[in-house]
């Protein structure tokens, strides 16, 4: 099946309709997955209306659906693959190893070189504990916070995600008052002390009234790799606000480790934390996580170093931890960090693509801003209508909570446009650059842009 072209489109009565049209085959295999699965969908971001698309492949920086139609994709496995779908250097270290084992329930060698790789890029990683997935691994650093402070309590900030387990629910996209979500004990939603981003002066409050704060968790680009963007100068406001209370600081780099940098946000700003949360690109865009930090916190994994120091080990299993087809994919892409320029590349593309699509809303006397930084981009839609130039915005001027409130409606409506046109991102409009995409796919994604504004500007009941 073919896309549909540009007068079939005009002659459409919505953009809804030109969607069905697109996919009907989605539409199908959408209705038999809601008998099955809650939604019909296993990751809350890939839900949307009428239904979402079913891919069936990906090749470099593109993917195509079931019904065969084509797509530059900037969805980019969740930001996790910084070297496309298909690396012929990972296709064959994953290869390799299936055909010798895929678990052996036992150590192996690959995971040894796994690690050193990570101490390698990692600035803060004296040690590395490898986990299933970033969820684990934030999980995990807190525990280990924890056990090393004595303490119980952490500060985190609104709007920044840290995976979806209990303890960091409350202020991630919503309970922003520190009330508790649905199946959260209240011991663990009280736990939490949420700041703005940013907010010097919060954070020094909650560490001058409460003895019983163990970490600072932050991502280090703002929440969202940045959708809703942080100062650099708050992550060393951060590092010496820890280092006088005695208190871990956490850096989540599951999106921006060796994405914004080899060595990820810590290296790029030369700001050390002393527990770093890993993911994405660390298995290659397999499933994987890690913990790396310093040695003394991360002894309280170790066996001889807890009996030492006559303390109980902190327990941690996990069946699929280093598994050797993760480890294989993370050791092969790790490499391709380590030696040559993919981050710049994905670096230098988004800036370009984010400049470019920015003159395309000034053209069309938009308020609105495409705006990010590193390898990724997010659009805000201005629905309060400041005096916003496209070309000239900062967007730390704004409430980092405002940043990201766009009319879920208009956005959705965007995103089935640029489904139509050849484009998919996120429900959000943001997304993740790969270090495949070239000009090629730049000069599509603007002309989709274009067109799907010229689809909003004609869809019936819709002012832009």
């Amino acid at each position: 099946m073919m896309m549909l072209s540009q007068t079939e489109i005009e002659n459409s009565a919505s953009i809804e309709e030109c969607y069905r049209k697109n996919t009907h085959s989605s539409e199908r295999l959408y209705t038999q997955a809601l008998t099955a699965m809650p939604s019909g969908i296993t990751h809350d971001l890939r839900w949307q209306t009428p239904y979402p698309l079913y891919v069936s492949r990906g090749e470099g920086c593109r993917k195509w659906d079931i019904d065969g139609n084509e797509y530059i994709d900037y969805l980019s496995g969740h930001g996790a693959l910084l070297l496309g779908h298909g690396r012929p250097e990972l296709v064959e270290a994953v290869q390799h190893q299936l055909e010798r084992g895929t678990h052996f329930g036992g150590n192996h060698e690959l995971e040894v070189r796994w690690a050193q790789l990570v101490q390698q890029l990692i600035p803060s990683a004296e040690r590395v504990r490898f986990t299933a997935s970033g969820t684990e691994a934030t999980l995990l650093a807190l525990r280990l916070a924890r056990a090393h402070t004595g303490r119980s309590k952490f500060i985190r900030f609104a709007g920044h995600f840290h995976g979806w387990h209990d303890h960091f629910v409350t202020g991630y996209s919503s309970h922003f008052d520190g009330s508790v979500a649905p199946g959260v004990l209240p011991e663990v939603a009280s736990a939490t002390l949420l700041a703005n981003p940013g907010d010097e002066e919060s954070v020094n409050k909650y560490i001058d009234s409460d003895p019983d704060i163990a970490a600072i968790v932050v991502e280090p680009t703002g929440g969202h790799f940045g959708s809703s963007p942080l100062d650099p100068s708050f992550l060393k406001f951060l590092r010496d606000a820890a280092n006088a209370a005695n208190i871990v600081l956490i850096f989540d780099e599951v999106v921006t480790g060796f994405r914004v940098s080899p060595g990820g946000a810590q290296a790029h700003y030369n700001i050390v934390p002393d527990l770093t949360t890993l993911g994405k690109i660390l298995a290659g865009g397999l499933n994987g996580g890690a913990i790396a930090g310093r040695a003394d916190i991360m002894g309280q994994l170790d066996f001889a170093v807890s009996a030492n120091e006559g303390r109980e080990k902190i327990a941690h299993a996990g069946t699929f931890n280093g598994n050797p087809l993760s480890a294989a994919a993370g050791v092969a892409a790790l490499q391709i960090v380590a030696t040559t320029d993919v981050c710049d590349k994905a670096n230098r593309y988004c800036a370009d693509l984010r400049h470019a699509l920015n003159e395309v809303l000034a053209d069309e006397g938009l308020t609105w801003v495409v705006y990010g930084e590193f390898s990724g981009f997010n659009l805000f839609t201005n629905p309060k209508e400041h005096e916003i130039s496209p070309l000239d915005f900062d967007p730390i001027a704004l409430h980092p909570l405002e940043i990201v409130q766009n009319d879920t409606k208009l956005m959705m409506l965007i995103r089935l446009g640029m489904l139509i046109n050849g484009v998919d991102l996120t429900p959000r409009f943001s997304g993740w650059v790969s270090a495949v995409h070239g000009y090629e796919e730049l000069h599509s994604t603007v002309t989709a842009f274009r067109n799907t504004i010229g689809m909003l500007r004609r869809e019936p009941g819709l002012t832009i």
